[in-house]
């Protein structure tokens, strides 16, 4: 296990694009960080830069207390999964797996020794024989982890690794590579852009937009103390309401001119805001609720363990999620929104107020 540093790190092309802007984290022994963000926010970029195959612009990478920026990625020891398997088509499983071990000059009982043992680990003893091939998508994905184990690395590097599998089968091996790190204890850095990945693997989220961090927590500080509207609409399905109001600094919300609700707490600000709400924290409740809110029903979306309403308060758009035992409100229906569960927003900038 070893403790990763990054100190302002950056990447910027040869033709002026800035892909990361200047980014300082720590990661601890044997931590799992995941790195989330939409398609071209540089969480690749800045995976590759820790992995060696990236320059560094700015900035200084230190892996267990050694700046690694001019190291070879051979002498980092690490080991890096891709999203597209890298294996050799034309070599067994237990040859893809010895590979590197064989380079290293490693002797042939010890290279079989670790093969096997990493094969029994992601169950692929009765596979050794076989190509890649031959193999589903999570096989030869297990492969891939394979052989990264057997080098016994320092750090565990994962570029998308599951964005080729279907759904069923991204669910069933994140469990097991979250159980195989926490069975090795080595420290991880993975890169998504599912934020239901991120949610279900990581110690920590590092979220990112446009080159930069824009929040780093746990799963639980993420989604439910975001520290802007981007991370309040990216992280969570259904994401956060998001709706436009307005706060005088009086300790009231105001929805509209006649719709006015308790503010979730005294902010030093005055002007317009976005007040967020998660659709789990919506309730249905009776028009006599001293905090009713006449909901305008459009539609219901049916998901199996729940179902979600999608409607309006006023002219803005909301949507409820409530439990598949609750019956599906009909005619006037009223909705609460809890002064616990509001968060405000600056519209402008969309921080956290």
């Amino acid at each position: 296990m070893v403790h990763v540093s990054l100190e302002s790190i950056s990447k910027v092309y040869p033709n002026g694009v800035r892909a990361v802007q200047p980014t300082s984290f720590n990661i601890e022994k044997g931590e799992f960080i995941v790195l989330v963000g939409p398609s071209g926010c540089g969480k690749s970029t800045l995976l590759r830069m820790m992995a060696g195959l990236e320059e560094i612009t700015e900035g200084d990478l230190s892996i267990a207390g050694r700046v690694v920026n001019d190291i070879d990625p051979a002498e980092r020891d690490i080991a890096m999964v891709f999203q597209n398997y890298a294996l050799y088509p034309h070599m067994t499983v237990y040859n893809n797996m010895a590979y590197g071990l064989r380079n290293r000059g490693m002797g042939k009982t010890e290279i079989d020794k670790a093969v096997k043992e990493a094969a029994t680990m992601l169950n692929l003893t009765e596979y050794l024989e076989r190509r890649p091939s031959q193999l589903s998508g999570g096989q030869r994905q297990r492969v891939a982890m394979g052989r990264a184990i057997v080098r016994s690395p320092s750090l565990f590097l994962f570029d998308e690794p599951l964005s080729n599998l279907d759904a069923k089968l991204r669910g069933q091996m994140r469990i097991e590579i979250k159980a195989l790190q926490r069975r090795l204890g080595v420290t991880s850095v993975y890169v998504t852009h599912d934020q239901v990945e991120a949610m279900t693997m990581a110690d920590r989220i590092i979220v990112l937009n446009g080159g930069r961090i824009e929040q780093i927590g746990t799963p639980a500080e993420v989604y439910h103390q975001p520290a802007s509207t981007f991370v309040a609409s990216f992280m969570g399905a259904p994401p956060m309401n998001l709706l436009p109001a307005r706060y005088n600094g009086n300790g009231r919300v105001h929805l509209s001119e006649t719709v006015h609700i308790e503010a979730p707490g005294q902010a030093n600000y005055s002007g317009d805001i976005r007040l967020g709400v998660r659709p789990e924290n919506v309730g249905i409740v009776g028009a006599s609720h001293p905090d009713a809110l006449r909901f305008d029903l459009e539609f219901v979306e049916e998901l199996g363990a729940g179902r979600l309403l999608h409607g309006k308060v006023g002219e803005s758009g909301l949507i409820v999620h409530i439990p598949h035992t609750d019956p599906i409100p009909s005619d006037e229906v009223y909705v609460d929104l809890p002064k616990s569960a509001l968060l405000m927003f600056d519209p402008a900038t969309g921080a956290r107020l």
